[in-house]
């Protein structure tokens, strides 16, 4: 037990930083793009009468945001406001906090995230032990060859598609906002399911987009299992089937946990082109909109939670990769 939590002191001070870096990283970068929301703010204040002086402290006042200092004082400031879990105000929603805006956002990303990355995995892990199983016959060529195309589109490429087909051309779901203007949010059952009709397409493009990676895998993995020793001996000793396959899938699953953590930042990656394209209002499609209007602090704070999120997974798989694996847990 000891040695497990010090490994997970370990990751942790890893992943914060990670995140220091990342959020480092993105204040610099976003100072790069072209045009200044703020400097425009202040020359629209000073249009109405107001001085330099008077529209800097202004602006100041209004997004806790300080245009003239130079980037390191600006740079400690924005260290300041993160120790204490602040993520500013927002430019482009007129001083609204940025936290307020991110939480009412988050839950729709992730949502897609976590519902999307269970679903391929469970299609994708079944998928694969198929097309091992039978890899001879035309079932397990088929599963292959399939993986082996999917695997090969874009997520936005499957999200157009889906989008053309079943909500444009034969309108069959819904399109945009994540549910009907006319139904009022709350723990009913009109607005759930009003919910999930809504979120069907995007979590289908999660799914058909990521199916092809976990089949191969899986189905690469199976094969390897069935090669090693206690298979042959297991059906040597006259084990039941079910009893086999049992020990094929443990055995099997382990090594996909490895992957698990790239396929976490692969669809937190995607989502920012799937809630575009469904114009679905998740922290992907409001970052996308904060660099169209050079919202500072709501870029930052979308940067820095998709990456926290990424992060923290992979911290949580990975952890878990060492308490159901014995092997590990033995050679730390």
């Amino acid at each position: 037990m000891r040695g497990f939590l010090v490994r997970l002191a370990r990751r942790l001070l890893g992943a914060v930083v990670m995140i220091w870096a990342v959020a480092t990283f993105t204040f610099f970068l976003i100072r790069l793009i072209p045009g200044n929301p703020v400097q425009a703010e202040m020359d629209t204040l000073m249009q109405q009468g107001l001085t330099s002086e008077q529209a800097a402290a202004r602006v100041a006042g209004m997004y806790n945001f300080y245009p003239h200092d130079p980037l390191p004082i600006q740079y400690l400031h924005y260290l300041g406001q993160l120790a204490h879990f602040d993520l500013g105000q927002s430019i482009s929603y007129s001083g609204v906090p940025v936290a307020h805006i991110i939480a009412s956002a988050a839950p729709y990303t992730l949502g897609l995230v976590i519902t999307g990355i269970i679903l391929t995995f469970i299609f994708g892990v079944i998928g694969g032990v198929f097309a091992a199983i039978y890899r001879n016959s035309w079932v397990g060529s088929s599963v292959t060859v399939l993986g082996s195309v999917l695997h090969g589109i874009p997520q936005f490429m499957v999200a157009l598609l889906l989008a053309y087909l079943l909500a444009t051309t034969h309108p069959i779901f819904p399109f945009g906002a994540p549910y009907d203007a006319a139904i009022s949010p709350g723990l009913t059952w009109t607005f759930l399911s009003n919910l999930g009709l809504h979120a069907v397409l995007p979590i289908a493009a999660f799914i058909i987009s990521g199916f092809g990676f976990w089949a191969l895998a899986m189905k690469s993995s199976v094969v390897t299992t069935l090669g090693d020793d206690f298979i042959l001996a297991s059906e040597l000793r006259g084990i039941k089937p079910s009893i086999r396959f049992r020990y094929i899938a443990r055995n099997a699953f382990l090594p996909l946990f490895t992957y698990l953590a790239i396929a976490i930042g692969y669809t937190f990656g995607g989502a920012i082109f799937i809630e575009q394209i469904f114009d679905y209002p998740g922290l992907g499609l409001l970052q996308l909109n904060s660099i169209n209007v050079h919202d500072y602090p709501l870029m930052q704070a979308a940067f820095l939670m998709i990456t926290v999120a990424v992060i923290l997974s992979n911290l949580i798989a990975e952890m878990l990769y060492t308490v159901i694996d014995p092997r590990i847990r033995t050679a730390r």
